[in-house]
């Protein structure tokens, strides 16, 4: 009789919040990301958590900027998948608007943002969300194991 063979089980952490859609509901959530990181296994200092809380810094400001309507919130969800050493970033707001990577001219203030995402994530896009709005992903792979040191792909 042929023994069974088992998938290895994915360990998956999850961190939700939602955020005002101000500024400082951005830095907020860039915060509490960064801290998560942590607890999760990558100390600050570390590409892993730097790029990983860069990218999550972006999409909460393009949510606060381009997808803020009054009186709506914005959403983050952080997942940790620890057996494919991936963290997906999703952040949702209620703005129909849907984001666009364009090239900034050098003297531009603003309009970086995907830009970063698409240098720092192995893959990112925008997919629509239940009721208003859209959520915007990005996925970091990690090349090595928790405090393993410095590797995102």
């Amino acid at each position: 009789m042929p023994t069974p063979h088992s998938q290895p089980a994915s360990d998956v952490r999850v961190f939700a919040q939602r955020f005002s859609a101000t500024r400082r509901g951005a830095r907020l959530a860039r915060l509490l990301s960064a801290l998560q990181l942590i607890e999760w296994g990558h100390p600050r200092g570390t590409y892993v958590h730097d790029s990983a809380t860069i990218v999550v810094a972006e999409l909460a400001a393009n949510a606060a900027l381009h997808g803020c309507v009054l009186g709506r919130d914005f959403a983050l969800l952080l997942t940790y998948d620890t057996h494919r050493s991936v963290v997906r970033i999703e952040v949702s707001d209620t703005h129909p608007a849907q984001p666009t990577l364009v090239a900034p001219t050098p003297d531009a203030d603003h309009g970086r943002g995907l830009v970063i995402v698409d240098a720092l994530a192995t893959s990112w896009g925008v997919r629509e969300r239940v009721g208003p709005g859209k959520t915007v992903w990005a996925e970091c792979a990690f090349s090595t194991r928790p405090s393993s040191g410095p590797s995102c792909l």
